[in-house]
C-alpha cells in the first residue's frame, strides 16, 4: 500500500508542475507521434525527456507506459506529453484511450473533463 501512496503523491506533484511548466517556458517543446514506434515523445530541445507508448487497434488507443528520462524528472515532463497526446487523440476524433498505465490513468483522474475520451466499461 505504501507503494501506490507515493505514487499517487508523485503523480499529484507531477500534475501540479505541469500548470507551472508552461510559465517556464515549456510552451516550446516539441511534441511527435511516431507511429513507427507506437509512442510519442517529447524533446527539450535536442533531449528526450519523455515518452508515452501505446498500443493502437484503429478503435481505441491504450496508453500503455509513460516514462521520463531520469535525469528530467521532476520538472512535468510526464504530464505534459500525456495532456498533449490526450488533445492528439481526441483531435483526431476517432478513438478512444485505455489508460493502461498508472501514470496515464491518474492523470484522467485530476481531469475529469476528459473522461468521454475513454473507453466505456463493458459489462456482460
Amino acid at each position: 500500500m505504501g507503494d501506490l501512496g507515493e505514487s499517487r503523491a508523485f503523480c499529484s506533484e507531477e500534475l501540479a508542475l505541469a500548470g507551472a511548466a508552461y510559465s517556464l517556458g515549456m510552451a516550446d517543446l516539441s511534441f511527435a507521434d511516431d507511429k513507427t514506434a507506437s509512442r510519442f515523445t517529447l524533446h527539450d530541445g535536442d533531449d528526450l525527456v519523455s515518452v508515452l507508448d501505446y498500443r493502437d487497434d484503429g478503435r481505441t488507443v491504450a496508453l500503455t507506459r509513460a516514462f521520463t528520462v531520469p535525469t528530467f524528472r521532476g520538472h512535468g515532463y510526464a504530464a505534459v506529453i500525456t495532456e498533449r497526446a490526450v488533445d492528439a487523440i481526441e483531435a483526431a476524433g476517432d478513438r478512444e484511450i485505455i489508460p493502461v498505465c498508472w501514470y496515464v490513468g491518474e492523470w484522467f483522474e485530476a481531469h475529469p473533463e476528459r473522461a468521454g475520451l475513454l473507453q466505456a466499461r463493458r459489462t456482460s
